[in-house]
């Protein structure tokens, strides 16, 4: 069993659910971005926003490995954060377009 945190962009938040879901059935301890309503970043304070990414590398922090969702290979500017983040702590990185195909 590994722990993982699922990270990508919330656009492809029905995309996140099912390989979270996928994973779990695997055997795997799946964390996953808050469900958060506002998925438009300009509905939430600055404050707020350095909190959810806070929170979300503390997600990270406490995994053994990230599991990027990259849909048609996109990876915005917050995912790089978190990858690098990931490979700072010596994280696996797992990316959704090599478990799908």
């Amino acid at each position: 069993m590994k722990i993982i945190t699922i990270c990508g962009s919330y656009k492809f938040k029905k995309e996140m659910m099912e390989i979270a879901e996928k994973m779990t059935l695997k055997g795997n301890c799946v964390l996953t971005p808050n469900d958060l309503t506002n998925t438009d970043k300009d509905s939430y304070t600055e404050e707020e926003i350095e909190m959810i990414d806070k929170m979300h590398k503390e997600k990270i922090k406490l995994s053994d490995a990230i599991l990027v969702v990259n849909v048609n290979g996109y990876i915005g500017n917050s995912t790089n954060s978190e990858i690098k983040y990931a490979k700072s702590l010596n994280k696996e990185i797992l990316y959704y377009t090599d478990l799908i195909e």
